[in-house]
Order: C-alpha cells, then sequence, then structure tokens
C-alpha cells in the first residue's frame, strides 16, 4: 500500500536555539515536501538550502538564549513559501565582497525567486519563495 500523505497546505514547526534544529529543520522541510508531492522537484534542494541557511543565520544572530524559532511553510500549488521568524534584534544583510563569512543570504537571494526581511512586534522573519514550475 503506497499512498501518499497529503499535508495541509500551511505548516509551522518550533525548534529550540541548538546546532541539531538545522539537521531537523531539514528533515521537517524534506517530510513537507514529501507529502506535497514536491520531493523530486528539481528545485527541492534549492529548498533544502535556503532553510539550512536561514535557520543557520537565526541560530548564530536571531535567536536569543532560551528561545526558539519557527519555521513555517506554505505551498498554494504555485509558490513555496518558506519563513524563519525569531525574536531577536537586527536586520540581516548580505555582506560585502570583503567579509570573510556570511554568504547564506548570497545563497538564498540566487536559489530563490524573492527573499525578504519584516518586522514583528519582537524580532524579525526572514523569508524567501519559489515560483513557477516546483
Amino acid at each position: 500500500m503506497n499512498e501518499t500523505i497529503q499535508l495541509p497546505p500551511l505548516r509551522e514547526r518550533f525548534f529550540r536555539r541548538e546546532r541539531r534544529s538545522v539537521p531537523a529543520a531539514r528533515r521537517y522541510v524534506c517530510e513537507t515536501l514529501a507529502g506535497w508531492g514536491l520531493a523530486e522537484s528539481p528545485r527541492a534542494d534549492d529548498v533544502l538550502l535556503c532553510v539550512s541557511e536561514l535557520v543557520t543565520n537565526a541560530l548564530l544572530h536571531g535567536v536569543p538564549p532560551g528561545r526558539q524559532f519557527l519555521l513555517f511553510l506554505r505551498y498554494d500549488g504555485r509558490v513555496l513559501r518558506l519563513e524563519v521568524h525569531d525574536s531577536g534584534p537586527g536586520v540581516p544583510r548580505i555582506v560585502g565582497e570583503r567579509d570573510e563569512g556570511g554568504r547564506g543570504l548570497v545563497l538564498v537571494a540566487a536559489l530563490s525567486d524573492r527573499w525578504g526581511v519584516r518586522e514583528r512586534e519582537l524580532g524579525k522573519v526572514v523569508w524567501c519563495e519559489f515560483a513557477g514550475p516546483l
């Protein structure tokens, strides 16, 4: 019996502020993509890489000790939106050529169709979208 589980078009989960949350978030997104029938999409690896980058950024720069972050996914049949919500201060930015690290948002900008940052009452949301044929 090979039955595909149909997941709701909106998924969200909290993760702890710890290193193992990066692979856990990737697994969660991988399971979600499979539930939406997108696991074999040519852009699935791009989505997973963006998950890794946004979650790593949140852990390093956005989630205060003792807090968690929220990973939010929405797929409406045309656009897949990924959001990472944290309660930390500051706004992420794409680094300059002379900076030694911080290439995560450069990758997100290159792999996704759109990305951005919006403020919340406490913290921020860093998001990216994948449109077209997934």
